[in-house]
């Protein structure tokens, strides 16, 4: 049969990795934008790709389901790359735990079920997860381990206790990497293997998004100040999930890598630490 690759978010980032990966392989790309989703697709199509758009709801456990039925359609699962999220300028705080954090842990949780044997996956998660104050061993463990139709019900997920939408976003990346950890023992019982890369300021549309929005000049300063100096870009980012998915990450599973240009070390060693930055202040970006 047919190998599948699913991609969920049609954004520049996840075009990228599919790119990589995607040959030969039937690709279905969803997303819940349908005329962005249709101009992702249209591209990789006259790229050379065998790619089809299906519209996609990541904050909905029906949608998600749908569209893996269609995926099986066609053939085997092989692949996942899920590139679908909000960002703290473009979305309430519900709506970020609804897709970034439930919606993710529903996708994992239901590829891993139908995962081919041998297949592999990623979920782009972001480096903000790295810079929020430690939650404690009982808070990691339910992010990671809690039914997925049970997380949003957590008592420091609701709406009361998160200080603002960047803070709904921290955490649903910290849960990202813990769900990771955890469904990594399900991938591989058949056996399949799930990771996360956490990508810091990548050039895209969302990060032009955030460039423009409140938090603009602190993105600047993040630039300037790390070690890179300066921001990545999607095939960066392609260039380690190729390695991560395939044949010579074969002895990885349940990681989190971070791919920031070195701003969390700076944040943490640097010149952005809180105590010699004042610009780092503002919620611990």
């Amino acid at each position: 049969m047919q190998e599948v690759v699913i991609l969920t978010g049609a954004g520049q980032i996840g075009m990228a990795i599919a790119r990589r990966i995607s040959q030969g392989k039937k690709l279905i790309i969803g997303d819940k934008d349908i005329k962005n989703g249709e101009r992702i697709t249209k591209i990789m199509v006259e790229a050379g790709f065998d790619a089809i758009f299906v519209k996609t709801d990541l904050s909905s456990r029906t949608s998600i389901k749908e569209m893996i039925a269609k995926a099986q359609s066609y053939g085997n699962i092989a692949h996942l790359i899920n590139a679908a999220g909000v960002s703290p300028s473009q979305a309430s705080i519900e709506t970020i735990l609804k897709v970034d954090l439930y919606g993710t842990a529903v996708l994992l949780e239901e590829v891993g079920k139908v995962i081919k044997d041998g297949g592999s996956g990623v979920t782009i998660s972001s480096q903000s997860g790295y810079r929020m104050e430690q939650l404690g061993a009982k808070k990691d463990q339910k992010l990671a381990m809690t039914p997925t139709e049970e997380l949003l019900s957590l008592e420091f997920l609701q709406p009361k206790n998160i200080r603002n939408t960047l803070h709904a976003y921290q955490l649903a990346k910290r849960a990202n990497a813990k769900r990771v950890m955890y469904e990594a023992n399900n991938w591989g019982k058949r056996p399949a293997r799930i990771n996360a890369i956490s990508p810091g300021i990548i050039v895209t549309p969302l990060a032009i998004d955030e460039f423009n929005g409140i938090r603009g000049d602190f993105y600047k300063n993040m630039l300037a100040k790390a070690p890179a100096g300066r921001p990545g870009c999607a095939d960066e980012v392609a260039a380690l999930a190729e390695l991560v998915m395939g044949p010579a990450g074969s002895f990885i599973t349940g990681s989190d890598f971070l791919i920031d240009g070195g701003a969390t070390a700076s944040y943490y060693y640097g010149p952005l630490n809180p105590e010699n930055e004042s610009g780092m202040r503002e919620g611990n970006q």
